[in-house]
């Protein structure tokens, strides 16, 4: 039986923790591009940090889009007159535009996003709803009907 690489995917989602059992079947997966390099973490049990290589981009080079549970991160660097007269005897550190997306899953949103020594932090917290939250379900018997019967008489008589 013919191996997927599923790899690209675990690397571009967020917050998805028993989705990827269910993606075996799928059957062909493009390679994910690898420009710019990226890590990411778990800071805490709901909290995420995305943490991009942007080395040369400035704050106004780049932008962050959330949409429809998808982080896109583009980056588009905006020559300037001193760097179009200089001549580029070698160009190791790459300043070409990217765009890189990541799927966020339900109820992850972004909480704010840092720029500092060439790498693009963004923050993420996974809001759980009270709905979904786990909770403590009392066990009810006689002591406990009781109890609350008596709360109701009080409450009534007030």
């Amino acid at each position: 039986m013919r191996q997927f690489d599923l790899s690209p995917l675990y690397r571009n989602t967020v917050g998805f923790d028993r989705l990827f059992s269910a993606l075996d079947q799928f059957a062909g997966v493009e390679s994910a591009p690898t420009y710019p390099p990226y890590n990411i973490e778990r800071t805490s049990e709901n909290d995420y940090r995305i943490s991009v290589a942007v080395a040369g981009f400035t704050q106004d080079d780049l932008t962050i889009e959330v949409k429809e549970h998808v982080l896109s991160i583009r980056g588009a660097k905006q020559e300037s007159e001193s760097s179009r007269k200089a001549e580029m005897l070698h160009q190791g550190i790459a300043a070409r535009s990217f765009e890189r997306r990541f799927q966020l899953a339900d109820g992850v949103q972004v909480r704010g996003a840092s720029l500092e020594n060439g790498l693009l932090h963004v923050d993420l917290v996974r809001e759980i709803p009270e709905a979904k939250k786990p909770r403590l379900i009392p066990i009810g018997g006689e002591t406990g009907t009781r109890t609350i019967d008596a709360q109701k008489d009080e409450a009534q008589a007030a």
